[in-house]
């Protein structure tokens, strides 16, 4: 089979104030990146309402859309953080980022591909219930999840979030169903100061991994083995989706950590390695964050190239 990619123009219509590293240029240089790689090129659609609430009540939907500006930026946070913002033609790519995550579920599951990259902005692994933040509107890896469960009729998912933030709006939004296994790996401390080890959600299907400021791709890998790996076979899930931010890159403005390209290629074989034991080599992957322009790049077409060679 083959490795999807789903993106669109209008992720580079989602326009944030000048200076905020969540910006256009993110997903033009991701693109150019995977421009010459043997994919198959899929627009995402839309997500209708039905698939955004299996993670977020209606009134936060009708809420989000309601603040889409006619003119300038309107601002979403709400006592968080003042980074979330939606500009007059923010709505087709936050909708498409949700559709996007839900349409790559529909065709690995169908066989369609054999696994996806969903290239699309803005992120997603931060939004909760009800709580836009950090650059975040939909949390649209834990949408796919429960769209896979929900409307699929899976069994047990498992979401592996390697952005150097906690996703705490994934484990927000998925630790009360025991069918998901989170795992998010991330520095700390950093914001948004959460995801520590000792947190495993009410039904210990959450497995948090601090990483302190400076440690290497060597040591996350280290961890990934030790921890990830034997939480993933316990699951056994059906279906693998990551959280694919690249902010860990030793480039990044945001953080501290110090992994390389090359860490982001050994990850992402480790996963799609244990995703054709466990479930026939699914993998669904959704981009989150990655600041510095070149590395971010970098990463995401080595994290891509690593999936065309599990497919």
């Amino acid at each position: 089979m083959t490795t999807a990619l789903l993106t669109h123009s209008d992720g580079l219509l989602h326009v944030t104030p000048s200076g905020m590293p969540e910006q256009v240029a993110r997903l033009d240089y991701i693109q150019r990146a995977l421009a010459d790689l043997n994919l198959l090129r899929v627009d995402p659609p839309l997500a209708d309402d039905a698939s955004i609430a299996l993670c977020h009540p209606q009134a936060y939907i009708d809420f989000a859309r309601s603040k889409v500006p006619t003119d300038g930026f309107s601002g979403l946070d709400r006592e968080t953080d003042a980074e979330t913002f939606l500009s007059p033609t923010s709505y087709n790519a936050i909708w498409r980022a949700a559709g996007g995550a839900v349409k790559a579920v529909d065709m690995v599951l169908d066989d369609e591909a054999q696994n996806a990259f969903v290239a699309m902005r803005p992120p997603g692994h931060h939004a909760e219930q009800s709580l836009p933040m950090g650059f975040c509107i939909f949390g649209n890896v834990a949408i796919a999840a429960k769209h896979a469960l929900e409307v699929r009729g899976l069994s047990r998912v498992a979401v592996v979030d390697f952005d150097v933030h906690h996703g705490n709006g994934t484990q927000a939004l998925l630790q009360d169903d025991p069918r998901a296994l989170v795992v998010t790996s991330q520095q700390m401390p950093l914001w948004p100061g959460t995801g520590l080890a000792s947190d495993r959600g009410p039904h210990q299907t959450v497995l948090n991994l601090p990483l302190a400021p400076g440690t290497d791709g060597a040591h996350a890998i280290a961890e990934y083995e030790a921890k990830v790996l034997p939480a993933l076979h316990a699951h056994q899930p059906e279906l693998i989706l990551i959280s694919a931010g690249f902010d860990a890159h030793q480039d990044d403005p945001l953080a501290q950590l110090n992994w390389s390209v090359d860490t982001y290629t050994q990850l992402t074989d480790m996963l799609t390695n244990a995703a054709q034991t466990l479930c026939k080599g699914r993998v669904v992957s959704v981009l989150e964050g990655g600041y510095d322009l070149d590395a971010l790049a970098a990463c995401a077409r080595a994290h891509v190239q690593s999936l065309i060679k599990a497919a």
